[in-house]
């Protein structure tokens, strides 16, 4: 079960963070990190479960997990896919969907949505339509901050403008010498 929540979260959230962190870095760094970080997703997705996974997990807790990270009815597939591939039993999903809802009484407060928005993350639209726009406007404002303070952060570094060392191989020379 465990496994299943740690799949779930910690590689995804990781590389979207550290991806969206190393916008900054020039040259040939942004295509390999890519690279590279496409090669762990992959990793991460396509592993299988095994038989004994998919009869024993609790499908209310998995349902309960990615109800708390926003995650649609159809990312049941994913867990169909991967129990028919290894022959193992089909996941119930009543009890998965029964767990999600519970998780998404959780995903969808307005304080859950203004954190989403101001530590960068995306909001996703599985919330129930009754009280979505003072979602959307919590959301709006958690975002506002976020972007307002990665903006400062960029100006405050001592090269806001891709000048310095590093850059090219050569650093901000004003009048054009070296010196």
């Amino acid at each position: 079960m465990n496994y299943l929540i740690e799949l779930n979260s910690s590689i995804a959230d990781f590389s979207s963070k550290w991806a969206s962190k190393s916008v900054s870095l020039t040259g040939m760094t942004i295509p390999l990190i890519s690279a590279a970080l496409l090669t762990l997703s992959g990793c991460t997705t396509t592993q299988s479960l095994t038989p004994q996974q998919c009869q024993d997990s609790n499908w209310q807790e998995v349902g309960y997990a990615d109800g708390l990270q926003g995650r649609s009815g159809a990312y049941f597939g994913h867990y169909a896919d991967r129990c028919a591939r290894v022959g193992g039993v089909m996941p119930n999903r009543i009890q998965w969907e029964q767990g999600r809802l519970q998780g998404l009484k959780k995903y969808c407060t307005e304080l859950n949505a203004y954190k989403l928005g101001r530590e960068g993350y995306d909001w996703q639209p599985v919330c129930p339509l009754e009280g979505i726009e003072k979602l959307e406007e919590a959301y709006a404002q958690g975002r506002y901050y976020y972007i307002r303070q990665r903006d400062l952060d960029y100006l405050r570094s001592p090269y806001p403008f891709g000048y310095g060392p590093g850059r090219f191989g050569y650093g901000y020379h004003p009048f054009g010498f070296g010196w």
